[in-house]
């Protein structure tokens, strides 16, 4: 019986021990227009360009936050067959949580693209450094298809 009433005791003990403690303070709600509370991104415009050189630009948007390394916004272009891609450019990238702009521009070397419908990937990827020899980490990708133009 002893047992049963040292139980008895404990339990309500920690009822009323919880009963007495305050009530936790309710979670401010995010602001939905804080910029650093979305998450990493990069985004590629609908609309590319070649010039009359056959280099080509290509843009969009990023959003990233702190890393340990320099990030970068590379992008590459296919048309027809997408395992055949070709890097256009790449671009510092300032990671401070808002969105910026990027932009790319470059020539491919073993091809003319010509204007109309083309695929383009952008990473946003940072070269970590680890030991001799930096390792990429990626943050954020997207594909999309484009329509490029001649400019």
């Amino acid at each position: 019986m002893r047992v049963r009433s040292a139980a008895l005791a404990t339990a309500a003990g920690a009822a009323l021990l919880l009963l007495a403690a305050p009530a936790p303070a309710p979670a401010a709600p995010a602001a939905p227009d804080d910029a650093r509370l979305v998450a990493e991104s990069v985004t590629v415009d609908p609309i590319g360009r070649i010039a009359a050189d056959g280099s080509v630009t290509l843009s969009g948007t990023y959003r990233c936050t702190g890393g340990t390394g320099p990030v970068f916004v590379s992008s590459n272009v296919s048309q027809g067959d997408q395992s055949v891609r070709y890097g256009i450019g790449g671009t510092r990238a300032v990671c401070d949580g808002l969105e910026h702009r990027w932009v790319n521009t470059g020539t491919p070397d073993t091809v003319v693209l010509e204007p109309g419908a083309a695929h383009v990937e952008a990473t946003l990827m940072e070269l970590r450094p680890m030991s001799i020899v930096p390792l990429p980490s990626f943050h954020a990708r997207q594909a999309r298809d484009v329509t490029l133009t001649a400019s």
